[in-house]
């Protein structure tokens, strides 16, 4: 892949804990773009739907989470998919605090902004305001570019309807819960995120191998995530007067029987295991020139979504100051 947007990190100004697995680090050369599109979107949220109250989302002191995991964003496209991003963030944090056991029941109004319209941009005055801010998403997108607009809401909108439903039940054991994991780590959401953004094409015929090829990729996503975000979920789920904790902390603990920080440990192991397994993929797939150009740059741009997830999530007052 070439890099015209981003450029190497420094390593030295950043921690990663052991857990990078030699992936370097690399910034969006201009990162104010995702500034605009984070707070644009915590405006209208707050606006349209409801004030954002000790909200913490993407953006950071030192690194905010698009500038980090999608580097090679075209520029014109940063600002809406952070404004995406963010909206994602939101709806995370409004999943936290429901009844997890009955959210199909109760069909919250972020799930129902996803519905059978998700791709009319069109609203009315009995639109909810949910509805109308997703609208306004994807109306900006196909303003900048149509099929991979389309393409990104489609995969949204299943994301959305099939992490409602990895949370209804707690899992009991961690081969069990991964799968489900990957799903809630945004594998459909962030291959429409970084299709969009960086203007990729994954043909049909490559579509199953391009999923296949970077799911340990999502894995490695969404365990980084549960490993920095316990404290923020355990807590969340307290409040809620939820018995379970949809994260692979609580998974652990309860299957081995082990304390937290052993299961923080276990969890870092499994971490490493699957990031293993998906730089040998993306090392294939560099050296694979049968495959697309587009497919073989979707991998590697995963494989930055990693490093780039990790370092933002150890530094985050998303995950710290709550």
């Amino acid at each position: 892949m070439e890099y015209r947007y981003s450029e190497i990190i420094d390593p030295s100004v950043y921690e990663t804990h052991g857990l990078a697995n030699g992936i370097a680090l690399r910034g969006h050369k201009e990162p104010m773009k995702e500034i605009r599109g984070a707070r644009r979107a915590q405006v209208d949220w707050s606006t349209h739907v409801k004030p954002l109250a000790d909200y913490k989302g993407g953006l950071g002191q030192r690194f905010s989470f698009m500038q980090v995991t999608v580097p090679e964003c075209l520029p014109e496209r940063l600002e809406i998919i952070s404004y995406a991003n963010e909206y994602a963030f939101i709806y995370d944090d409004e999943m936290e605090t429901l009844d997890l056991e009955n959210v199909s029941v109760k069909s919250p109004e972020m799930l129902e902004a996803f519905g059978k319209g998700v791709l009319d941009s069109k609203t009315d005055s009995k639109s909810r305001p949910e509805k109308r801010l997703q609208a306004q998403i994807l109306k900006e997108m196909i303003a900048i570019d149509p099929q991979r607009a389309i393409t990104s809401m489609k995969a949204w909108a299943k994301f959305v309807q099939l992490a409602s439903q990895t949370r209804e039940s707690p899992f009991r054991t961690l081969a069990e819960y991964v799968p489900a994991r990957v799903i809630d780590a945004g594998e459909l959401i962030w291959f429409g995120t970084l299709t969009f953004g960086m203007a990729l094409t994954i043909p049909d015929e490559e579509y199953d191998l391009c999923m296949e090829l970077a799911r340990p990729g999502y894995a490695v996503l969404g365990l980084t995530n549960d490993l920095y975000s316990w404290e923020k979920e355990r807590q969340a789920a307290e409040k809620a007067g939820q018995d379970y904790v949809f994260n692979a902390i609580w998974v652990i603990m309860n299957e081995q029987q082990v304390s937290e920080d052993e299961a923080k440990a276990i969890c870092a192991e499994e971490i490493q295991r699957y990031a293993t397994v998906f730089r040998r993929n993306v090392d294939e797939t560099k050296r694979n020139m049968a495959l697309s150009r587009d497919l073989r740059a979707y991998i590697e741009a995963v494989m930055y979504s990693c490093s780039g997830n990790l370092v933002w999530s150890i530094y985050c007052p998303r995950y710290h100051e709550f």
